[in-house]
Order: structure tokens, then sequence, then C-alpha cells
């Protein structure tokens, strides 16, 4: 039997806002964005593409990207007009079984792009899904746990105000922060004395600098927080600086991770192999969808290295996530990171994801286990949906 094909893709920018306490603890905060990061413009919401595609049973696949410019450096519009210009003409008449033959076509005739390429190959999971009526992991391996663990994500506040923010996640499940820094070596200790006051000595705590320090700055930073027991150390100097990070790694005993520095899957083994980072960081638009993601986690288990699942997607994306970590639960070595629900207005589902207890539940149901909030979809749009179909 012929497999189905793909006949159509859809793409459609939307913008969600922050929820107001989001929106007002942000504005409190230093900088007015929660977080080190020096970007100029205020943060209010996020900005994503839906993609979708279709086949021609009928069977359609869902996808989401997560895109701001200080970090990915690709706006909505650029992330769709590279999607249906450049790479459509290698999914459109091809079947989304055919996955890894798709991207290495992709990547044969598309530089980088990863962003884009990895909202296609999401999509592909789904539609593989639907048109089997079998759930996403099971393209990726198998489901290796029902039930996911939960990081918190706290914001750069007062140091008061993270602690008692850390102390409610606590208490209400959560096993591991994600603490925002950047303070200065004084200010960033004297936010994990008072966490560490709050929460004890079993929470799990890792950081988060958002290119903050020069390398020497970093050093010295990351020195001051050693005594407080933390499992790694996301991008503590610029983006583009990786022997910066390689200085850094060598002279810390904290594993760094690098975010804002790493998009594709060879980035990663890069700064692996050259010893800059310690602890692998992905989510499902970097390195570039389902396949570079499961890719990347095989590759930090056979190196021996622990990996970072985390973003702030929308209800789509939450669910790629968690099927993701699903199928390599026991590689992993972290708890995952998902905070759109709590930052986010709306997450553009139907039935929201289970997130009771410091933990997700993986979806039931084909493909991911979601269906779009097309009245939602609608609402957040901010220019119409592009369309590519098979001529």
């Amino acid at each position: 039997m012929k497999s189905p094909r793909i006949v159509r893709i859809e793409l459609t920018p939307l913008h969600v806002p922050f929820r107001p306490a989001v929106r007002e603890a942000m504005a409190g905060s230093s900088g007015g964005l929660g977080m080190a990061i020096p970007a100029e413009e205020p943060w209010l919401g996020g900005d994503f593409v839906i993609g979708r595609l279709t086949a021609d049973d009928g069977s359609q696949g869902l996808a989401e990207a997560f895109v701001w410019l200080p970090e990915t450096g690709t706006s909505p519009a650029q992330l769709i007009e590279t999607a249906a210009d450049a790479l459509a003409p290698y999914v459109i008449g091809q079947s989304p079984f055919d996955v890894v033959r798709l991207g290495r076509r992709m990547d044969d005739n598309v530089a980088r792009s990863d962003i884009a390429k990895g909202l296609l190959d999401m999509a592909c999971y789904d539609l593989m899904g639907r048109i089997t009526g079998r759930p996403a992991h099971d393209f990726m391996g198998g489901r290796g746990a029902d039930a996911l663990p939960l990081a918190a994500l706290i914001p750069l506040m007062p140091a008061a105000d993270m602690a008692e923010m850390s102390a409610a996640f606590v208490s209400a499940g959560s096993g591991t922060l994600r603490l925002k820094l950047g303070m200065g070596e004084q200010g960033d200790r004297a936010i994990l004395a008072a966490v560490r006051e709050a929460v004890g000595q079993a929470v799990r705590v890792r950081v988060d600098y958002n290119q903050a320090y020069t390398p020497d700055c970093a050093v010295r930073a990351i020195r001051a927080i050693e005594p407080f027991g933390i499992d790694c150390a996301e991008q503590p100097v610029r983006a583009g600086d990786t022997l910066g990070m390689v200085r850094v790694q060598q002279r810390v005993g904290i594993p760094l991770m690098a975010h804002e520095g790493c998009f594709s899957l060879q980035d990663i083994v890069t700064l692996v192999e050259i010893g800059a980072v310690e602890v692998i960081g992905i989510n499902t638009e970097r390195p570039g969808g389902v396949t570079q993601a499961l890719r990347a986690i095989d590759y930090a288990s056979r190196r021996g290295l622990g990996v970072v699942l985390h973003n702030q997607p929308l209800g789509i994306a939450s669910a790629v996530q968690v099927h993701v970590a699903a199928a390599r639960a026991a590689e992993l070595g972290h708890a995952i990171e998902l905070f759109g629900h709590i930052m986010l207005e709306d997450d553009l589902i139907e039935e929201p994801l289970d997130y009771s207890g410091g933990q997700v539940r993986v979806p039931k149901g084909p493909g991911f286990g979601v269906s779009l909030d097309e009245e939602a979809l609608a609402r957040y749009a901010t220019a119409p949906t592009r369309v590519v179909e098979s001529s």
C-alpha cells in the first residue's frame, strides 16, 4: 500500500502575550526582561509559527516554533519565507515516514535554517501518528516513561523574591529549579544563599546567565556559587564567544550548557568536543526538530553527558517535547522545563496537558495527542496563513 504524501503546508505567524503577572514580574526585574540578556526591546509575549502538513488522505500533522530575535536571530516572517520558498519543494509530494531522507534533502539544498527545518520535521512525526493512529513516541523508539519531572523557572528578581517563588514551586511538587542569574559575583551568591535557605539542599538547582559575563567575570561568578550544589550553568558568556566558553569550563567545576550559542547538531558536537560544555541543552526547534533532537540525546548518552530539554512553548511544542523526553527518559539525567503554560495567556490547544504535582504526563492519542484551537489561532495570528500546495 502506498504511503500518503504531503500535499499542503500551512504556516501561520502569531504573537501570544504573557500573563499580566508575568509582565509585572519582568517589569520589576533588572533590565525589565526577568533575565540578564542585554536586549533593549521589551519582551511582552512569545512570537511563534504554527505549521500544519496535510497528506493526500486528509490527515494533518502540527508543529510549532518559538522565535525571538535576541536569541534565535530570526522572526516569524523570515522563518515562514524560508520554509515556504526554500524548503517546501523538498517536502511537498513526499511521505512523512521518510523524515530522515527529507531532512537530508533539506540540508543538502539549504544551509543552516535549522529552526525552519525543525518546524517541518516535527510536523512529520505528528502526521505519521495521525495516519497510523499511533502516538508520536512510537516513531522515536517507544515510550520510556508515562510522566516526566519538571523544572521550575525563577526569573531574575531581588533575592528574597526569588527565594519566595522557589519555595512556592517546591511546595507544589517541583524538585528542580532553574534560576536566572547575572547580578555580579556577590549578587548571584546572595540569590543562591537565599534560595538554598528557602528550599533546602535536596532540591536540584541549575542556573542561567543569558550571556551576562565576560569569561573572566564568569569564572569568578560561577566559582562563587559552586558551594551551593549546582547541576549546570547555562550560557555565561556571549553567544558567539565559543573560546570563552572553553576558557570558563576549564576553570570551573560546574558543567556549562550553551543555549543562545547553539542551534544545530554540529554546534552541539563541536561545543562538546572542544570542551566548551558538559551538558547539552535542546528544545523542539533547536537543533532542528525531533529527528535532530533524538540524535543529540543519543550522542550525549554515548559521551556520558546529561541533557536539558527546555523552552517556553505553546501546547503543541510542549507535547512534542514531552514525547521526545518520554522516548529518551533514561538518557536525560535532568528534569525537563516547560514554562509556556505559566507564562503565556493561551497555549492554543483544546485540551491542556496535565502538569500536576511537578510532573507532566505524556498526552494520549495519535501523533502528539493534542488538537489545535482554531479560534485561538485566528485570534493570535499576526498575518494571514501562508499556504504551499502541490501543483
